[in-house]
């Protein structure tokens, strides 16, 4: 199992992470979904983020990174993200292809599904996704390799990143959507004692509570939203966005979502 940690490893203040997720790219990148061009979309997050006085130690990206399949929109990732001069730590979604984005994301700065060391805390990104569905289910094997890499954390402070919500969201046609083998996968949790927080995306809306001592928290994406707890699907108003992480030395998590209202 590869373990990275390289010049991130040691961190004196706490770790900042940057979520993005969902930007949903396309090969053309004048290409629009649901009435937003994507590339463009992630292209002002990215922009937004670099004009802040916020300084992250590392990007997530967790999920439907494309949205048409192509190996094209993949290299348009890269080429956004790359000016960060970040390692990118990324793992797939229900929209994307294993083997284009593992082909295109797993040189760095990019990493595909692996875990991270880095100060106090373990990053472990996780695939939830099941072929030729929306929804998402977590394979016994992988299963077995996250509680693998949680207990080789040791003493380490662990964050789980996935694609798909392991809880309910309360709107009737997303939870269709969401990870059939939640009660499974949280039972895995619930045998670590140093898990303490789960980040995932596919939402496209804000979700943060807490299940015991584990914070549990889902973002909205860098391009459209959805209106949450509809009974169908709806298209919220709200701008892209993308999240800011800390990690604590002590365990806790600070998190912030950021909304893109600029229209540069």
């Amino acid at each position: 199992m590869t373990r990275r940690s390289g010049p991130i490893a040691t961190v004196l203040h706490p770790i900042r992470v940057l979520q993005l997720t969902d930007p949903h790219l396309l090969a053309d990148t004048a290409g629009s979904l649901r009435g937003t061009v994507t590339h463009a979309s992630l292209s002002r997050v990215v922009a937004h983020y670099r004009r802040s006085d916020w300084r992250a130690d590392l990007v997530v990206l967790t999920g439907d990174v494309v949205q048409d399949y192509s190996a094209r929109a993949y290299e348009h990732c890269r080429a956004l993200l790359e000016p960060l001069e970040l390692p990118v730590y990324c793992l797939p979604g229900n929209h994307d292809s294993r083997e284009l984005m593992r082909a295109a994301l797993s040189s760095e700065p990019f990493f595909y599904c692996e875990p991270v060391d880095i100060g106090s805390w373990r990053l472990v990104g996780i695939d939830s996704c099941a072929e030729g569905r929306h929804d998402g289910e977590i394979a016994d094997r992988e299963l077995d390799r996250m509680e693998a890499c949680i207990r080789e954390a040791r003493e380490r402070h662990v964050l789980v990143l996935l694609h798909h919500p392991p809880v309910q969201m309360h709107s009737e046609w997303l939870d269709r959507y969401g990870l059939v083998n939640a009660p499974q996968f949280l039972d895995r949790i619930d045998r670590h004692s140093n898990v303490r927080g789960i980040v995932f995306g596919h939402v496209h809306q804000c979700w943060d509570s807490e299940r015991g001592p584990v914070r549990i928290i889902g973002s909205p994406s860098t391009c459209a939203q959805f209106a949450p707890r509809r009974s169908e699907f709806t298209i919220d108003d709200k701008p892209p966005a993308y999240r800011s992480i800390e990690l604590q030395a002590d365990g806790g998590i600070a998190t912030e979502v950021i909304w893109v209202n600029d229209v540069h």
